[in-house]
């Protein structure tokens, strides 16, 4: 299964692409924030066989929704209209500050922001059956 991970600026979209095993996460394109940037997306999706998206739910500080908060759920809502996957939030805090820790000789890291978020999704995901399995053992 193949996911495609979006880091949502109100300037920039950070996008990352999963293996088809949907184990690693690469950054993949920054789109500039614009009305072509859905359509992008869903030529993206097309594209490359996309089944999932993971998008980051931006928090502030205190865990609570931020400013851009809002516009990523505008964004959802405009997404699902147009790209027939299941689009489901993954906590992010701090990515893009990340991504510029890792990436400092570029200038913009979006991709690098889309890729931390999407492989936070994937690590949580694919470590979920395993530790399913060692709460099903029988305890000593």
């Amino acid at each position: 299964m193949r996911y495609l991970g979006i880091d949502y600026g109100t300037k920039r979209i950070g996008i990352a692409i999963s293996d088809e095993g949907g184990t690693l996460a690469f950054p993949y394109a920054i789109l500039e924030n614009s009305k072509g940037s859905i359509a992008e997306i869903k030529t993206v999706c097309a594209h490359e066989s996309v089944e999932m998206i993971i998008i980051g739910e931006s928090v502030d500080y205190k865990g609570q929704p931020n400013i851009v908060k809002k516009e990523i759920d505008k964004f959802i809502v405009a997404l699902r209209k147009v790209i027939g996957v299941p689009i489901m939030e993954e906590r992010e805090f701090l990515s893009t500050q990340q991504a510029r820790f890792y990436q400092m000789k570029k200038k913009h890291v979006d991709d690098s922001a889309a890729a931390i978020i999407l492989q936070s999704y994937l690590d949580r995901k694919n470590n979920r059956p395993i530790l399913e399995s060692i709460r099903d053992l029988p305890s000593s």
